[in-house]
């Protein structure tokens, strides 16, 4: 199968997957609640990030944060077209890889250009230890930079 044809495919599937449960948390449930899903371990909560990844940038003061992500993104996103033009067609994780991050990437991309924030939703914590809460995106955009680094690391 074509490199093109695959991580498209993958970064489709990503992407309708994160819409999908975005759309349904804020329809869903009211913004800023919880629900308790797995006691002591994880929660469905609706909650917004203006920022990106744990918070950074995430704050009311900062007006400009929109418009900065929208930029870096766009920035990625020509970045990924880059690598995959010149991943071969046999490095199969890198191509995943590559569609995981471009699907989690248009993700995040169109919640911002929307809603002018990104709606998160996972929430794992252990007793009163909270990960920041998180998307479909964010994991799609993390297992694709694990797949890359198995990639580089077994292609030396």
């Amino acid at each position: 199968m074509n490199k093109y044809f695959s991580a498209g495919i993958i970064a489709t599937v990503t992407l309708i997957l994160d819409q999908v449960t975005k759309i349904a948390v804020r329809e869903k449930m009211v913004l800023w609640t919880s629900e308790v899903v797995i006691p002591g371990l994880f929660n469905l909560v609706h909650v917004i990030n203006k920022g990106a990844a744990f918070g950074f940038l995430n704050s009311a003061d900062i007006t400009w944060q929109r418009n900065f992500f929208i930029v870096i993104t766009i920035i990625a996103l020509g970045a990924i077209g880059m690598l995959l033009k010149s991943v071969e067609e046999r490095d199969k994780f890198q191509i995943v890889g590559l569609g995981l991050v471009l699907g989690g990437a248009l993700g995040n991309l169109i919640d911002r250009i929307l809603y002018h924030e990104v709606t998160d939703f996972l929430d794992f914590y252990f007793g009163s230890h909270h990960w920041p809460a998180f998307n479909i995106a964010d994991i799609a955009i993390c297992l694709g930079a694990f797949a890359m680094i198995i990639s580089f690391y077994k292609n030396k």
